[in-house]
């Protein structure tokens, strides 16, 4: 089950520029490795975010929601009819630049980012005040 975190709009705001600015980050990483761009797509958008915003809710960390449910299954679930998935998840990073940072120095976050395979993303971003990080981010990717 998902929990809803309420935000303000400037909080909103934050969240959709940063959102924006992971993919534009990611895609810089991607083009210097030879892979095509990802293109953001909103079933991803919204699974990542209801997973960053569950794990701030519930303080947790992992990629299987405290029920059990893998990316796969909550992709699935989304509506989102993939042939490939994969996920990052990272907690406690300040910024979009930081968290890509991260993940481009984390080898299994690294092959994911680098995936040539996959062609959709969505990231989450939640910032919050009541959970041992104060922000928790999700990459999720696809290809239909």
């Amino acid at each position: 089950m998902t929990t809803a975190v309420s935000v303000t709009p400037a909080q909103a705001a934050t969240t959709g520029d940063y959102v924006n600015q992971v993919v534009t980050l990611t895609n810089q990483n991607r083009r210097a490795h030879g892979c095509p761009n990802l293109t953001l797509n909103a079933t991803l958008t919204k699974v990542a975010q209801q997973h960053s915003a569950d794990m701030a809710a519930h303080n947790y960390f992992s990629h299987n929601t405290q029920s059990g449910r893998d990316p796969g299954a909550r992709i699935t679930a989304a509506g989102y009819r993939w042939h490939r998935w994969a996920e990052n998840i990272a907690a406690g990073f300040p910024t979009p630049a930081k968290v890509v940072s991260g993940w481009m120095a984390s080898t299994g976050h690294r092959a994911n980012i680098l995936n040539c395979s996959l062609r959709d993303i969505g990231v989450g971003y939640v910032q919050t005040t009541h959970a041992t990080y104060p922000t928790y981010w999700t990459q999720d990717f696809g290809t239909h």
